[in-house]
């Protein structure tokens, strides 16, 4: 699927990009298959539990030229537009240098030849070293806007050495690159010596490696003003809810009421009998009023979208774009047919019984144009495995193996796997449909495999369920 992507993002999370034009629409749909033996349901794991808890959206200015020509001088001269501009400009030329260096740093490491890894590693490492010189070429005099400026150099700074660190930490082994070795080390050095020179960072928040982390985090998180949309996110079905919960409250205090009436009316008096009757009467409506009222919320809500997010721009506050959410557990009758042909594919040790969840996003884009520069924005939607694994046995097992007569036994970790079916909806109504096998353990994800779709699965062009409606 060359339209959208699902990676993994840390440890116990993935991520799922994709990009958006001007006035676009996408839909995007993932069905979860959790085995049962994780102990996954609505009542371990509510929806609205997991989707606030573990799930999180971003929208932000995108553009696949991560180099040129976006990243250009002229976004942070004070020569080119209003000063008020400045700080946009800048967080602009910085996210993308951010986006660039985090994109080529993985990029390397997959690199697994010296004779690969280390050439372009010093090409990256040169690349990044003319950025930075093109940022502080233009070291503003204003002192207000110098703060802005010292933030940014600042995280950047910071961010390259810890960049190239992790490089080298994860760079083959080998003697024959000692120079190009040293010409790596000596970046993340000037840069940790800039940073010095300058006083960016005290001493005691230099030596304490949480107080530091968390400083670049504050910082990154203000270069992102003006890049990465504000969101706001409204519940859908709060007043439904509350009148769904009101009505039954309503027809079970009746029912209550006749109940007590009717006792009345065959106890002329006040005795132990009517007491007691009394007391099972609103005992029973206690038992029972949460688990029908949960009952029929639950069938009335099936289908229905359950949160709407808003994002604007942090500068202008106009609105960009609108995201709606569904998030449920579903049947194996509630799939669609070429999802469901999609888990049929699988090998049938693999058919275990398990749990879907289906996650659906309808993003629909405001804005008729961008900021200069910019010709698309990027949706990331982050979903975190964590309660996935939280109820699953600790520990390691055992491989017993008989080598001649000696008895030999290795540690085994217990893995398990999770399959996902993704789905992809332009405006055109153009369908893309791919599954993942996310291997995973207590602690991380093993692996992440693309599970080639048989063609006569693969749908070309369909005609999309309207918005608000469940396939």
């Amino acid at each position: 699927m060359d339209n959208i992507k699902l990676t993994q993002d840390e440890n116990l999370s993935i991520r799922v990009g994709y990009q958006l034009l001007p006035s676009d629409q996408q839909r995007l749909d993932l069905y979860f298959s959790i085995p049962e033996e994780m102990g996954i349901n609505a009542k371990t794991l509510s929806e609205e539990q997991y989707f606030h808890h573990s799930i999180q959206c971003q929208s932000a200015y995108y553009s696949d030229q991560l180099h040129v020509p976006l990243v250009r001088s002229r976004f942070i001269s004070q020569k080119k537009g209003e000063q008020s501009d400045y700080r946009l400009n800048l967080n602009l030329y910085s996210y993308q240098i951010r986006t660039a260096l985090d994109t080529d740093i993985k990029q390397t490491i997959k690199l697994k030849d010296p004779k690969a890894f280390y050439p372009h590693a010093i090409e990256l490492a040169e690349q990044t070293s003319g950025l930075l010189k093109k940022l502080r070429r233009y070291t503003p005099s204003d002192q207000k806007l110098r703060a802005y400026f010292e933030n940014a150099d600042n995280y950047l700074s910071w961010q390259v050495e810890q960049s190239f660190l992790k490089l080298l930490s994860r760079a083959p082994k080998t003697s024959d690159f000692t120079s190009e070795h040293q010409f790596l080390i000596g970046l993340c050095r000037r840069e940790n010596q800039y940073r010095k020179e300058n006083q960016y960072n005290s001493s005691v928040t230099l030596s304490d490696p949480n107080r530091i982390t968390n400083k670049m985090r504050l910082l990154q998180r203000l270069i992102e003003y003006g890049v990465v949309f504000q969101k706001q996110v409204k519940n859908l079905n709060s007043y439904l809810n509350r009148l769904v919960k009101g009505t039954v409250t309503a027809i079970i205090m009746a029912f209550v009421m006749l109940l007590v009436l009717n006792a009345r009316t065959n106890f002329t008096e006040v005795t132990i009998a009517l007491v007691g009757m009394l007391g099972v009467i609103y005992g029973l409506r206690e038992i029972f009023k949460e688990d029908i009222t949960r009952l029929i919320w639950r069938r009335i809500q099936k289908g229905l979208p359950k949160w709407r997010l808003l994002y604007s721009h942090s500068v202008t506050k106009s609105k960009v774009a609108r995201q709606t959410i569904w998030l449920e557990y579903i049947s194996s009758k509630d799939l669609p047919k070429q999802i469901d042909k999609v888990f049929q594919t699988r090998r049938q040790q693999n058919k275990q019984a398990a749990k879907l969840l289906h996650f659906r996003s309808e993003t629909k884009v405001n804005a008729k144009s961008f900021l200069p520069g910019y010709d698309e924005i990027q949706q990331r939607i982050y979903f975190n495995l964590t309660p996935f694994v939280r109820f699953l046995r600790k520990g390691e097992g055992r491989l017993y193996s008989l080598e001649n007569q000696k008895i030999t036994k290795q540690a085994v970790e217990r893995r398990y796997q999770i399959n996902v079916v993704m789905m992809h909806t332009n405006k055109a109504r153009q369908q893309q449909i791919q599954r993942f096998k996310v291997t995973l353990n207590r602690s991380n994800i093993i692996n992440i495999e693309a599970i080639d779709t048989p063609k006569d699965i693969e749908p070309k062009k369909t005609s999309a369920t309207p918005s608000g409606e469940t396939p």
